[in-house]
C-alpha cells in the first residue's frame, strides 16, 4: 500500500491536469473529484482531483498562483522502447509543452516530466567509466533521448 502520495499545487487547472494525465499514461484513472457545495448547496469549484498514473496515487490541488511549478520537481516516465518515448513525448508536448533537455520537458500545464528509457541509468551506472561518460556526453546532446544514440555511445561505435 502506498503511504506517500505526490500533490501537485495548480493555480486552477487541477481537474483539466488530471484529465490530461490520465489520458496520456497507461493504467491511469480519475478517483475523485473533491467539489464541496457552495453556500447554496450547487456545486462548487473543484479543490482537488486524486488519481492514479500507472499505479502510482497522486493528488492535484487548486491553490491558486502563489506557488508555480518548476522543474525542482518532475515525474519520471520510464519508457523502454523508441516507440513508447517518441509517444510520450508527443503526447506530453501537445497544446503548449516544451521541450528541455536530456529527456525533460514542461507539459502544457507547466509540469515537468523526465521521459527515458530504463537501459539509460544502467548506462550510466555503467562500471567503466569509458563507456558511462560517453553514454552520458551523448546525452548532454539531446533534447528527446534516442535510444539508437545511447547503444552507439555506449558500445564505443
Amino acid at each position: 500500500m502506498q503511504t506517500i502520495t505526490p500533490c501537485i499545487w495548480f493555480d486552477d487547472q487541477a481537474e483539466a491536469a488530471a484529465e490530461f494525465y490520465v489520458s496520456v499514461v497507461p493504467n491511469s484513472r480519475i478517483l475523485r473529484t473533491l467539489r464541496p457545495p457552495g453556500p447554496d448547496g450547487s456545486p462548487g469549484a473543484v479543490i482537488g482531483v486524486d488519481f492514479v498514473l500507472d499505479g502510482v496515487a497522486m493528488q492535484g490541488i487548486n491553490g491558486g498562483p502563489m506557488f508555480p511549478l518548476s522543474p525542482a520537481f518532475s515525474l519520471v516516465v520510464s519508457a523502454p522502447t523508441q516507440p513508447e518515448i517518441d509517444d510520450l513525448w508527443e503526447k506530453l508536448l501537445a497544446d503548449g509543452g516544451e521541450p528541455s533537455q536530456c529527456g525533460w520537458l514542461t507539459d502544457k500545464f507547466g509540469l515537468s516530466w523526465q521521459v527515458i528509457p530504463p537501459l539509460l541509468l544502467d548506462y550510466l551506472a555503467d562500471p567503466d567509466p569509458v563507456r558511462a561518460g560517453r553514454v552520458m556526453q551523448a546525452m548532454l546532446t539531446m533534447t528527446k533521448i534516442e535510444i539508437p544514440a545511447l547503444q552507439a555511445a555506449y558500445d564505443g561505435s
